[in-house]
């Protein structure tokens, strides 16, 4: 395995990565909203990842397979008073774990950072493996 690959690699993550803190940002966005574009309550989105195997040198690393909703029911909340509430005063809200999402937010940025670190180390090697033949 070429060290270019490792900017393959961490590249893809990254981008995966980037895709997910946009979906974690979407859910927490709408975590109070009590519809969404369609006239329902707003569904928890989440990003599916997959390997790229690396048998090829030009396809390696990791992509978005596809995001898929979270299909658990909407959160119940009470408030007669809303023009959205049913019979029995209750409004449907999204099914979004704020507490969840703040982990995953956490989790997807500390895995971007990782890549960045792991990317300016390889280019570090790569410009030392350089000086060597200067000397």
């Amino acid at each position: 395995m070429s060290l270019f690959n490792v900017f393959n690699i961490s590249g893809s993550a990254m981008s995966a990565q980037a895709q997910r803190l946009n979906t974690v940002a979407s859910n927490l966005a709408n975590a109070d909203s009590a519809t969404s574009a369609n006239g329902t309550p707003y569904k928890s989105k989440q990003v599916v990842f997959s390997a790229i195997p690396s048998k090829s040198a030009d396809a390696s690393g990791v992509k978005v397979t596809k995001v898929v909703e979270d299909n658990s029911p909407p959160r119940m909340l009470y408030d007669p008073k809303h023009p959205l509430a049913n019979d029995k005063g209750y409004v449907s809200m999204p099914n979004v774990n704020v507490t969840e999402e703040m982990v995953n937010m956490i989790s997807a940025s500390r895995a971007y950072q990782n890549n960045v670190e792991t990317m300016n180390a390889a280019k570090t090697m790569l410009m030392k493996t350089l000086s060597i033949g200067q000397s």
